[in-house]
């Protein structure tokens, strides 16, 4: 089995090490030259105000007013992702789900993530939250479950419960626009 990129000799990141190291030198230079301009200066005020940090109470809000989001599983090398329809229950997300790989993963792995996010035309956001999964187990647990609007979004038998309890919460809500001139004012 091949190593990951980012493990092989002479290379990062899947890159060949001289390449990033002649790319993140350029990066350094046009960052300091850019410092220098007060370009970076403009770029970080103007992104005070087009991106906002989220309250927790804003992302529980958030995150009560979708039904969507995306599971990431990992284990060993391998991370998979999974869309699942779901409902905020007790500070927790709640999903249905069959025997198959998104149990069994995170079985083997209970740490997992999950992401909802949205957007219009002048505006958008994302929460994540990072937390442990788990399968209700108990006949309390499954019968508080099933009082809950969570419906199977397809016609198949989702007999198992699982809650993600949440060890951090983060949330970013963002301005649309159009992107400033990265370049400034260019000499002919």
């Amino acid at each position: 089995m091949p190593r990951p990129a980012a493990a092989r000799g002479g290379q990062v990141c899947g890159i060949p090490r001289r390449t990033a190291r002649r790319v993140s030198e350029q990066c350094r230079k046009s960052l300091l030259a850019a410092d220098a301009t007060g370009q970076n200066r403009d770029m970080d005020e103007n992104a005070d105000t087009v991106v906002t940090t989220l309250s927790d109470d804003q992302c529980w809000e958030r995150l009560a007013g979708r039904e969507l989001g995306c599971l990431v599983t990992h284990v060993g090398d391998v991370l998979d992702i999974f869309p699942v329809n779901y409902v905020v229950d007790d500070g927790s997300i709640l999903f249905r789900t069959a025997p198959g790989s998104k149990l069994t993963e995170l079985t083997i792995n209970d740490e997992v993530l999950f992401e909802v996010d949205d957007h219009t035309d002048t505006d958008a956001w994302s929460v994540v939250v990072r937390g442990t999964a788990h399968v209700l187990d108990t006949g309390a647990e499954v019968e508080a479950a099933d009082e809950l609007a969570l419906k199977p979004w397809i016609p198949t038998l989702k007999y198992y419960y699982v809650r993600v309890r949440p060890t951090a919460l983060t949330g970013r809500a963002f301005q649309r626009g159009e992107e400033p001139d990265r370049y400034g004012v260019q000499p002919y």
